[in-house]
């Protein structure tokens, strides 16, 4: 009996976090259906997935303390905005590769961010996340919670901090 209650806790305990980190964008975390195999081969993510009720949290990456939206994927700033401007330059293809941070309200929920977060209204006419002035966005390439691959792309990325400051990685601090 202690075996079949030790796969319906680990079962239970899969699809909990499952449904912590729903990728399908719809604001739905209805848990999937239990794995037929137990072959074990379902990774934990690679760094903190935030609680789905959060729209930005702090998370421990390989760069550091970075800031991620309420799926765990790493937020970016795009230097060519302008800082404190309240709109976003990233647009058409950009805005492709490089979704922006929905709000989901003016008062954002945060955990760990202490920068002052704030709400724009992005190139889609939808409220985007701003982290100090700083419109924040997403990086299609990103395939998993703790992926940073968006870091110095075209030294105009960035990662950020919870203080809301870029993370310059390249060595290139000019």
């Amino acid at each position: 009996m202690r075996i079949s209650t030790v796969a319906v806790l680990g079962t239970g305990l899969v699809l909990a976090l499952a449904g912590c980190s729903d990728s399908g964008g719809d604001g739905n975390t209805a848990a999937p259906a239990a794995p037929t195999s137990s072959s074990g081969s379902s990774e934990a993510p690679s760094a903190p997935v935030a609680p789905a009720s959060l729209e930005l949290a702090a998370a421990s990456s390989s760069l550091g303390e970075i800031v991620v939206d309420g799926k765990g994927m790493t937020v970016y700033v795009y230097t060519n905005d302008t800082q404190g401007a309240g709109t976003s330059t990233c647009t058409d293809q950009c805005a492709a590769a490089w979704p922006a941070v929905p709000a989901a309200s003016a008062t954002p929920a945060v955990q760990g961010v202490t920068g002052e977060v704030g709400t724009i209204t992005g190139v889609d006419g939808k409220p985007q996340l701003t982290l100090n002035g700083w419109p924040l966005y997403t990086y299609a390439q990103d395939q998993a919670p703790g992926d940073v691959t968006g870091e110095d792309v075209g030294e105009v990325w960035y990662v950020v901090s919870p203080a809301g400051e870029p993370i310059k990685e390249s060595g290139d601090e000019s």
